[in-house]
C-alpha cells in the first residue's frame, strides 16, 4: 500500500487490499477520493415512485415485493405516478427514481392483464409510458431501477430517462438468499451491465454488503464493474449499500452488516474501481454518517423530501440539515446533483438520447450539477440567502478552494486554473469567496455605493447579426418576437435626451442594433442628435461591434475612426458585445459577431485614443466556468497593458424569452450562487486594476443586488430610464429606480449611497 498513492489504482493487485488494517485502507480511500472529487460531496434530490411491488423474484432480504393479494392493484396508475412527481417537483427535487419488481408478468396472471388491458405487453412498455409522462409533465429527470434488462429493453428507457441502474449485489452465485430469484444470477446481471455500456446508457450499479458474500466475493465483484467500465465508460457510480435484516423475511435472524465492514467495503471499492466513478453510501443506513463520509465516498445518493426509502421504509432519510452538518463534519462541501453526473451530462451526443438532452440541460448549472433553487436572472421568484449582513469573515475552508483563498489573500494573483477553482465553491467556500472579495471591496473603495443617473436610448432593434442568445434585435420579419421592429428618428433621440438631462440624468447609454443601413456616419448623427439637446450630458455609447462595423463600412482605420466620434461627443464605450470572450462559446452564441480578439482590439484602440470602457460578461447559457475565467484573465491582461476600464459589469443570461432557450439549446441563465460568485471572483480577479464592480438590478432584482453588495459589488448602475434589452429577454425587474429605491437597498446593510459620474466622480448634491 505504502507505494499506490492517489490515481495509482492501477498499481494495486486487489487481493493484496485483503490484508491492509482497515485504518490504512480508509487513509488511502480519502486520499483517492480527495485527489479526484476534492471536498465537493453530492447527493440527489429525488422522489421515488414506486411503479410496482409485484417481482417474479423473491430474495430471502426483501420486504419491497408483495404478492398480488398484499396490493390495491398490480401497477401504480398514471394518476397515481403524477401525483407522486408533481409532489417531487414541488418539493425542488430534479430526479423521479422508478423502482419496481422484475418481469412480475411473468410470474402473476393478474399482472399481464392489466397491462394488456392498458395495451402494454411487458412491464418495460409500461414504465416507458411513464417515464416519459414524468418528464413531459413535471421536468423530472426520471431515473429507471428496472433490474436485470436486454439491450432492447435499455435502449427503449434510454428515450425516455437521464440514466438506469441494477444492482449487481454479488457475484457469488451460490448465496441462499438467490436462490429463488432467477434474475439475480451473476451471469444475466453482468449481461446487462455490458448491454448498459454498449448502448450507451449513463449506469448505476453497486454492492449488497452482508448477504452472505466475503470479502474476496466483494473484490471480484467491484473488479467485474471496474474491467466493464473499462471496456465501456458508462459506470456513474457504484453504491456500496449495508443488508439490515426485515422482520417477515427469510432473512429476519441474519445479523446486519457490522459497520467494519461496510467502512472496508467502501474503502476497497475507492481503491479498486477506477477514480473517476462515483461512490455512494445510502446515508439512512448508517448510524455514523461522519464515519462513513471518511471511507471514501462522494455521494449520498438519493435523497427524498417527499417519499421513503420504499426498499427500507423502516430507516427515514435524513433531514437536508442533518446531512449538510455532517457532510461538512467530515470536511466535504454538499452540492445537489442530476441523476446523470456532471461528466456524462457534458457529453449529451454521447450518453443522452435526443429527446433527453433539453430535459437534462434545463435543469443543470455550469458544471452540469442540479440548479440548487429556481431563481433565474430578471425572474420574480426571490433568491436565496446565501449571505446576509453584517459582512462575513472567512471561516477557513480547506482543500482547493481554501488554498486559493489563502494565496489571494498573500497577494497572488489567481490564473485561469484558480479561478475555475473559485467558481466551484459551494457552501461555507461560497461564504469564505465572498468575505474575501467583500474585503477587498472594502480595501479598494470603502464602503460607498455608488450609481449613475442615466437612460438608455436603444435606436434600433433591427440587426443584420444573428446572436442567438438576443430577443431584442430584430429582422424584418421578427413580428413573432417580443416588440415590433422599429428605428428611432434622430429627433426622438434629441427629445429624450432633453427628458434625461431634466429629470436630472448626467448620461446617456446608447446601443442598438446593426442596422442594414448603418454606415459609421450613423453614430455620428447620434452623437449630433444627443449634443442639440446638451452639451453637457455625458455620451456612454457604442459597442465593440458597432463601432469595428462602423469603421468596416466606412472603410477607415478603427482608430481614426474612434477619434473622430470622440472628437464628435463621444466620451466611454460599454463593454457589451464582449459575452464570453472564449471563442469556443461565441462560435455558438454569435458565429457571426466580432471574435474574443477583436473585441480585445477594439477596446485596446479605444482606450489608446483616450476613450475608456468597462468590461462586461454575459453568462450562465451553455458555456462552463472555465469560460468564465477565461473571460476574466484576458481582459485583466488588457487592463494592465492600458488601464482603461473603469468597472467589471456581470450581466446574468435573461433565458424567458431569448432564441437559443426557446430553441431548447441553453441553460435557464445561471444560478443565484454562480451570480453571486461571479461578482465575488471577478472582484478577485481584478484586484488592484479594476475598482468597482457593478451589480445588475435589472437581472438579479433588489434582493440579488444586497446579497451581490455583501459579495464584492460597490455599484448599483444606472438608474435605466427605457431598459428595453433586458425586458425584451423576459426581465421583469422594471424600467428605472431612483435615489430612494436604491438607498432602501443599501440603507440596512448600513453602508451610504452617493451619486456618480460615468467615470466615477461625485456628482454633487442638489442644494
Amino acid at each position: 500500500m505504502a507505494q499506490a498513492g492517489p490515481g495509482t489504482v492501477s498499481a494495486v493487485d486487489p487481493r493484496e487490499l485483503l490484508g491492509v488494517p482497515l485504518a490504512e485502507l480508509r487513509t488511502e480511500a480519502r486520499a483517492r477520493r480527495t485527489s479526484v472529487h476534492g471536498t465537493r460531496m453530492t447527493y440527489s434530490p429525488k422522489v421515488f415512485i414506486p411503479l410496482t411491488q409485484l417481482c417474479r423474484d423473491r430474495c430471502g432480504y426483501c420486504t419491497f415485493a408483495q404478492p398480488p393479494a398484499r396490493l390495491q392493484a398490480p401497477y401504480l396508475s398514471p394518476e397515481e405516478v403524477l401525483a407522486i412527481a408533481e409532489a417531487g417537483a414541488e418539493a425542488g427535487c430534479h430526479e423521479a427514481l422508478f423502482t419496481l419488481g422484475e418481469a412480475p408478468e411473468d410470474r402473476y396472471p393478474v399482472a399481464r392483464a392489466w397491462l394488456a388491458e392498458r395495451g402494454h405487453d411487458s412491464t418495460i412498455s409500461y414504465l416507458a409510458e411513464m417515464c416519459g409522462l414524468v418528464r413531459d409533465r413535471t421536468g423530472l429527470l426520471p431515473h429507471a431501477n428496472a433490474g436485470a434488462l436486454g439491450g432492447d429493453e435499455l435502449a427503449r428507457l434510454r428515450a425516455v430517462t437521464a440514466s438506469q441502474g441494477m444492482m449487481l449485489e454479488s457475484l457469488d452465485d451460490t448465496l441462499a438468499c438467490h436462490r429463488l430469484a432467477p434474475d439475480k444470477t451473476p451471469a444475466r446481471r453482468l449481461a446487462t451491465l455490458e448491454a448498459a455500456g454498449a448502448r450507451g446508457v449513463p449506469f448505476t450499479t453497486g454492492l449488497l454488503v452482508g448477504i452472505g458474500d466475503s470479502r474476496p466475493d466483494r473484490i471480484r465483484t467491484l473488479s467485474a464493474i471496474a474491467a466493464a467500465h473499462r471496456r465501456f465508460g458508462h459506470v456513474q457510480e457504484v453504491i456500496v449499500q449495508n443488508f439490515l435484516p426485515k422482520p417477515g423475511t427469510a432473512m429476519a435472524g441474519e445479523p446486519a452488516c457490522a459497520e467494519e465492514e461496510l467502512w472496508w467495503t467502501i474503502a476497497v471499492a475507492r481503491l479498486v474501481l477506477p477514480p473517476e466513478v462515483h461512490l455512494q453510501a445510502p446515508p439512512n443506513l448508517a448510524d455514523d454518517l461522519v464515519a462513513l463520509a471518511g471511507s471514501g465516498i462522494d455521494d449520498w445518493g438519493g435523497v427524498s423530501p417527499v417519499t421513503a426509502d420504499h426498499v427500507n421504509p423502516e430507516r427515514a432519510w435524513p433531514a437536508l440539515a442533518v446531512l449538510t452538518e455532517a457532510t461538512e463534519a467530515a470536511g466535504y462541501c454538499l452540492a445537489p446533483r442530476l441523476t446523470i453526473y456532471p461528466e456524462f451530462a457534458a457529453e449529451p451526443d454521447r450518453w443522452l438520447h435526443p429527446d433527453m438532452r433539453f430535459s437534462v440541460l434545463d435543469r443543470a448549472d455550469a458544471e452540469g450539477l442540479a440548479r440548487d433553487h429556481p431563481w433565474c436572472a430578471g425572474g420574480t421568484t426571490e433568491p436565496p440567502g446565501l449571505l446576509a449582513p453584517p459582512p462575513g469573515r472567512r471561516s477557513g475552508t480547506g482543500g482547493a478552494v481554501g488554498e486559493v483563498l489563502d494565496g489571494v489573500a498573500l497577494g497572488q494573483e489567481p490564473g485561469e486554473e484558480e479561478l475555475t477553482v473559485l467558481f466551484g465553491a459551494r457552501g461555507p467556500e461560497v461564504r469564505d469567496v465572498c468575505a474575501l472579495a467583500d474585503d477587498l471591496r472594502r480595501r479598494a473603495v470603502g464602503d460607498v455605493v455608488t450609481f449613475v443617473a442615466n437612460r438608455n436610448i436603444n435606436y434600433t432593434n433591427v440587426c443584420t447579426f444573428k446572436c442567438r442568445f438576443c430577443a431584442f434585435s430584430k429582422g424584418p420579419l421578427s413580428l413573432n418576437l417580443r416588440g415590433a421592429p422599429y428605428l428611432l428618428e434622430l429627433g426622438d433621440i434629441t427629445e429624450r435626451v432633453k427628458e434625461a438631462e431634466e429629470a436630472g440624468a448626467t448620461e446617456v447609454c446608447l446601443q442598438g442594433g446593426i442596422h442594414p443601413s448603418f454606415d459609421g456616419n450613423y453614430y455620428l448623427e447620434v452623437i449630433g442628435a444627443v449634443r442639440a439637446a446638451s452639451d453637457r450630458i455625458h455620451i456612454h455609447g457604442f459597442t465593440a461591434l458597432e463601432v469595428t462595423e462602423g469603421a468596416r463600412r466606412l472603410g477607415v482605420p478603427l482608430g481614426e475612426y474612434l477619434r473622430t466620434l470622440k472628437e464628435a461627443g463621444l466620451a466611454t464605450l460599454p463593454g457589451t458585445a464582449a459575452e464570453i470572450l472564449d471563442d469556443e462559446v461565441r462560435a455558438v452564441l454569435c458565429p457571426d459577431k466580432i471574435d474574443t480578439e477583436e473585441w480585445l482590439e477594439a477596446h485596446r484602440t479605444a482606450h489608446g485614443v483616450g476613450l475608456r470602457s468597462n468590461i462586461t460578461i454575459m453568462f450562465g447559457s451553455i458555456e462552463r466556468p472555465r469560460s468564465w475565467a477565461r473571460h476574466l484573465v484576458c481582459t485583466r491582461d488588457l487592463q494592465k497593458e492600458t488601464g482603461g476600464f473603469t468597472e467589471f459589469v456581470p450581466l446574468p443570461f435573461v433565458h424567458m424569452a431569448a432564441p437559443i432557450y426557446l430553441q431548447h439549446r441553453s441553460r435557464r441563465g445561471p444560478t443565484f450562487r454562480e451570480a453571486l460568485l461571479m461578482h465575488a471572483v471577478g472582484r478577485i480577479a481584478y484586484t488592484g486594476l479594476v475598482d468597482n464592480v457593478q451589480v445588475s438590478w435589472v437581472k438579479m432584482g433588489t434582493e440579488g443586488v444586497a446579497q451581490a453588495l455583501l459579495a464584492g459589488a460597490n455599484d448599483l448602475g444606472g438608474t435605466l430610464m427605457d431598459e428595453n434589452i433586458s425586458r425584451a429577454a423576459g426581465a421583469s425587474h422594471g424600467q428605472e429606480m431612483d435615489e430612494e429605491a436604491f438607498r432602501a437597498v443599501t440603507a440596512p446593510l448600513g453602508r451610504p449611497l452617493a451619486q456618480r459620474t460615468t467615470l466615477y466622480g461625485r456628482v454633487p448634491a442638489p442644494c
